[in-house]
């Protein structure tokens, strides 16, 4: 009998508590939205999976969770813990730069320099809900991990959160996922608020061809000067622009395949199924509960979602500004995709424009805003790196 009841001892059901379930339940409800709605289905499901299983209760005694490093006291680390590290050390969110550097074909930007500004507009969410997130009592490392949310950009959110605060990461990186996933979502209703039938219908000349030579340079000059104005993105930037080097160069597509295509898969997994992982109900930390289900890991979706209505605003906004000035006018729906969600927020444009007109194509053009924002968000999130660490 006492065998049995220490068998008993080490199974879940004997540990698991309401929130463990509530959790697991959310774990479901993120792979039933991947599987079924497909929303961002490569991110959800190794997300929704990583849930469930970091809320699975074991002993104290039992390495098998993200956090358990020193297990029985020989110094024991799980294997989920060693994928973990890959995370709070910050080293998938750059090699995940690198692959979609890769696949980005930054013409579009290259073809309209001023795209840059709606890029840099959109990125008014970050520093917006950085003090949003201040006034709410969160400590500046905290608000800026959480400020950068607004640029919606996962990997950006989750290195930095992993650099200034490693105990928000879990609930930021989901909310960032999750607002990725909700693009389609939340951004129509704010262009249709912010711009008139008119302005939804302006037709914008085709980009211009860019040269192979171009393609080649500015990798190399983004490097430098986003470097040189903020040296805390280099970790981003640079590797974001060595993947599209690689592929624009016509000398290293071998290399090109593999991190657009094997790297960036396997740390998309491993980053996603270890952030799910570590959203554990309750975590207590110096006695206090740091776990996913606090009101301060909620309030992170409230902020995140401001932040990224927020960065869509800025961007609308700005694109209606630099129109007083343009002789050829823009259409300001593209303003709309300088935040980060590559291709996402892009497409959502283009087919919002074509409800509209089925003869306004503006996806090449949004796209140009789109990856400035990409670049826009790690710069951001350098500064903060910069200020803070």
């Amino acid at each position: 009998m006492d065998v049995l009841a220490k068998i008993i001892e080490t199974t879940g059901f004997a540990n698991i508590s309401g929130g463990n379930l509530i959790m697991i339940a959310i774990g479901c409800v993120a792979i039933y939205l991947a599987i079924v709605k497909h929303y961002e289905p490569l991110l959800l499901l190794p997300i929704g999976f990583g849930v469930i299983a970091g809320n699975i209760p074991s002993l104290a005694t039992l390495p098998i969770g993200v956090y358990d490093t020193t297990a029985n006291g020989f110094g024991q680390n799980s294997v989920f813990s060693m994928i973990y590290w890959g995370v709070t050390s910050g080293i998938f969110p750059p090699l995940i730069f690198m692959g979609i550097g890769a696949l980005t074909d930054f013409s579009s930007l290259i073809s309209s320099p001023k795209s840059v500004l709606l890029g840099a507009a959109a990125q008014i969410g970050i520093f917006a809900t950085f003090l949003g997130a201040l006034a709410l009592g969160f400590t500046d490392l905290e608000a800026a991990a959480i400020g950068i949310i607004g640029g919606a950009d996962g990997p950006t959110s989750i290195f930095l959160s992993s650099q200034l605060a490693p105990h928000l990461l879990g609930p930021i990186a989901i909310a960032a996922y999750s607002y990725m996933a909700l693009v389609p979502v939340i951004q129509p209703p704010i262009m249709k608020l912010l711009t008139s039938p008119a302005e939804r219908r302006i037709k914008m000349k085709p980009p211009r061809i860019v040269s192979q030579q171009e393609k080649i340079i500015f990798p190399i000059i983004v490097t430098i000067v986003a470097a040189l104005i903020a040296p805390g993105s280099l970790s981003l930037v640079g590797m974001l622009m060595l993947g599209n080097l690689m592929k624009e160069s016509g000398v290293t597509g071998r290399l090109a395949k593999s991190v657009s295509t094997s790297l960036l898969d396997i740390c998309t997994v491993l980053l996603s199924f270890a952030v799910g992982a570590s959203t554990q109900a309750i975590r207590i930390v110096d006695g206090v509960n740091v776990g996913f289900l606090t009101p301060k890991a909620i309030g992170i979706f409230g902020l995140g979602l401001i932040s990224f209505a927020v960065a869509t605003f800025g961007g609308l906004i700005f694109a209606k500004f630099m129109n007083l000035f343009l002789k050829e006018k823009i259409n300001p729906l593209i303003g709309a995709a300088g935040v980060s969600a590559v291709p996402d927020s892009a497409r959502v444009v283009h087919h919002f424009a074509l409800q509209y007109d089925k003869t306004n194509h503006l996806l090449m053009h949004a796209m140009a805003p789109n990856v400035a924002g990409v670049i826009g968000s790690a710069i951001a999130a350098g500064v903060f790196i910069g200020i803070f660490q």
